[in-house]
C-alpha cells in the first residue's frame, strides 16, 4: 500500500497560503533542483552521502537498518526537494517501506522522476509542511535534511511536525547553526541584495563569489590567529585562508574535487532563499523538549546542527 493511501490523504484539498518569503523560498528551490547538471556528479553524491552518514549515524550505516527493522515504516521526507538526500541516505531500503516526499515547490516532480530512474518507490505531495494533511501520531520516521530553517518559523515547523510522529517514532533533522558576526551580516546583506533579481540573474550574480572562493582555495595559504576574537566570534588557530573566509567573512564554497557549477549551486542554495534561519544548540534542545522529543544523538558542527530524536508520547 502506498503512503498516501495508508495515510488516507485527500490530495484534492490543499490550501495554498504562503507568506511572500515562503513563496520566494519555494521558487528558489524549484529553480535549483531543476538544474540537475549542477548537482548530480558522482563525486558530489559520494561526498553528500558520506556527510549524511557521519552526522546522523556516526558513520555506522547499520543504524539505518536498526531504525527500519520490523514492520514497514511510514517515512515522511519533510521538504524532499529533488529527493537528493533521501535517495542517498536511505537508498533501496525505501522499497521495503512507505515513503512520502513533501515539498512546497514543484521540485517534487523532479524527485518523482529521480525515484523512478533509481527504481525506488515513493509518493509525493506539493504542499507546505504546516499544511500537511496528515493526522497526528501516524508517521514512524520524519526526515528533514536542511529544510526546517527554510520555513517561516523553524520552531513552529519542528513542533507541528513532531505531532505527526507516533510514540517511539524518530525525527531526523538538520538546521543551520549561527556563524561568526561578520559572516552573519555579510550573508544577510547578500541575500537581501539578490531578492529582486530573477533566479537566472541571481545564479549569475553569485558566480563572482564562487570564483573568489576558487581563488582563495587555489592560493593554498595558511594564516595563524594567535588569540580568540570574541567580539567577532573568531577562534584562535591555524586556518586555510579560504576556510577562514568561509566561516568568518562570507560563504564562498570551494572544493577542488567539484565542478564550478556544483560550487555555484551550493552558494545559490545558501544565498537565494529569503527564509534562511540560523540557530544555536540551546534553542534546538529547548524546542525538542517542548515537542516531547528526546534527543538520542546531536551532532554540532560549524555548518549546522543534526538531531536524531525519539517521540516520547
Amino acid at each position: 500500500m502506498s503512503a498516501i493511501k495508508k495515510l488516507q490523504i485527500d490530495v484534492s484539498n490543499f490550501k495554498k497560503k504562503y507568506s511572500q518569503k515562503q513563496d520566494q523560498t519555494g521558487n528558489a528551490f524549484s529553480y535549483k533542483w531543476k538544474k540537475r547538471d549542477s548537482y548530480e556528479s558522482e563525486e558530489f553524491k559520494i561526498k553528500t552521502k558520506k556527510w549524511l552518514l557521519e552526522r546522523y549515524c556516526k558513520n555506522n550505516p547499520d543504524k539505518l537498518k536498526i531504525w527500519l527493522k520490523g514492520e514497514p515504516k511510514i517515512i515522511l521526507d519533510a521538504g524532499c526537494g529533488a529527493g537528493w538526500s533521501a535517495l542517498l541516505f536511505f537508498g533501496k531500503l525505501l522499497n521495503d517501506h512507505e515513503y512520502l516526499g513533501v515539498d512546497i515547490s514543484d521540485a517534487v516532480d523532479v524527485a518523482k522522476a529521480r525515484f523512478e530512474e533509481n527504481k525506488i518507490k515513493g509518493d509525493f505531495l506539493q504542499c507546505s509542511l504546516i499544511d500537511l494533511p496528515v493526522e497526528d501520531k501516524k508517521i514512524d520516521i520524519i526526515f528533514s535534511e536542511g529544510v526546517l530553517h527554510h520555513t517561516d518559523s523553524t520552531e513552529e515547523s519542528l513542533k507541528h511536525l513532531s505531532k505527526k510522529l507516533k510514540k517511539g517514532g524518530r525525527f531526523l533533522f538538520y538546521v543551520y547553526k549561527k556563524k561568526a558576526v561578520i559572516r552573519e551580516f555579510t550573508d544577510d546583506y547578500i541575500r537581501e541584495s539578490l531578492k529582486n533579481l530573477s533566479d537566472d540573474d541571481a545564479w549569475k550574480a553569485l558566480e563572482s563569489l564562487t570564483k573568489l572562493g576558487m581563488i582563495l582555495g587555489n592560493a593554498n595559504l595558511e594564516i595563524d590567529v594567535e588569540e580568540d576574537i570574541p567580539y567577532l566570534g573568531i577562534n584562535k588557530g591555524s586556518y586555510d585562508l579560504q576556510r577562514f573566509f568561509y566561516w568568518n567573512i562570507c560563504k564562498l564554497y570551494y572544493d577542488e574535487n567539484l565542478s564550478f557549477e556544483i560550487m555555484n549551486h551550493i552558494n545559490y542554495d545558501w544565498y537565494r532563499p529569503l527564509n534562511c534561519h540560523r540557530h544555536n544548540p540551546e534553542e534546538i534542545i529547548k524546542w525538542c523538549k517542548e515537542s516531547n522529543l528526546e534527543i538520542e544523538h546531536m551532532d554540532v558542527q560549524e555548518a549546522g546542527i543534526t538531531v536524531v530524536a525519539i517521540k516520547s508520547e
